[in-house]
């Protein structure tokens, strides 16, 4: 199974062909003879991922945006939180426990960190209705900076459903409140991935459940907030947000 190229042909712009070879591949992403290359671009996606929330994060403070917790309190939070040292051993906790994870989270993990972009803008007072981007695996704003209980409690939660429900699925490992609950009005079950995946990309479980890939750049289009925009206003500040934003 020889190199196809993958890396150069995607910084080139053959993005959705490069995924679609991976998606025909899957597992087999993993072969020795070619995961490097996989990995490598999958690396190049989470770069320029990093990028576009840098630019968004930055666009949101000149525009006022508080950052805060989906709750009452509304406590101020950091919204984007780099890779920390320990980022490496968070990854191996979560394949150890539950299995390989899709190389596009790793990826992002290791190279994006976590993000937090909900809030309120002090222009657009629905923006925490347009589901802003949350991804959070480090789990560096849980107690203790570990978001490992979080998950062994849901793990368990999962495997008294699946006794039951045998047709439920694959484990779903929470990363993200979903639409309602950002807007701090209780609703359905988090977004996050389902593992065990061996493939390049994830599968992003939320309300309309596809690639992670297909996830982010359907967010990055939005400026961040993929979710209901009701006024010619909250477009134009979508477009502010956006603008040059790379596509993955």
């Amino acid at each position: 199974m020889g190199s196809k190229n993958w890396l150069d042909r995607y910084r080139a712009g053959e993005r959705e062909a490069v995924w679609w070879e991976f998606r025909q591949l899957g597992e087999r992403v993993r072969d020795p003879a070619i995961a490097d290359e996989v990995q490598a671009v999958c690396d190049e996606m989470a770069t320029r991922a990093r990028s576009n929330v840098e630019l968004i994060v930055s666009r949101l403070v000149e525009q006022g945006y508080a950052f805060h917790t989906n709750d009452d309190d509304q406590e101020p939070v950091v919204p984007w939180q780099p890779p920390s040292a320990t980022v490496a051993d968070t990854i191996a906790t979560l394949e150890v426990r539950w299995g390989p994870l899709p190389m596009t989270v790793s990826s992002w993990m290791r190279i994006v960190g976590d993000v937090w972009l909900v809030g309120t803008h002090p222009r657009w007072s629905q923006s925490s209705e347009a589901d802003p981007l949350v991804i959070e695996l480090a789990g560096d704003r849980y107690p203790g900076g570990s978001a490992e209980d979080a998950w062994a409690s849901e793990h368990e939660a999962w495997e008294a459903m699946s006794i039951d429900d045998p047709s439920m699925g694959g484990f779903v490992i929470p990363v993200a409140p979903d639409r309602l609950h950002k807007m701090n009005v209780s609703g359905g079950p988090p977004y996050g991935f389902r593992l065990p995946d061996a493939c390049a990309d994830g599968w992003f479980v939320a309300e309309q459940s596809t690639s992670f890939v297909v996830y982010l750049n359907g967010v990055f289009e939005s400026g961040g907030f993929p979710g209901r925009t009701s006024s010619a206003g909250e477009m134009e500040l979508k477009r502010s947000l956006s603008d040059g934003l790379l596509a993955l």
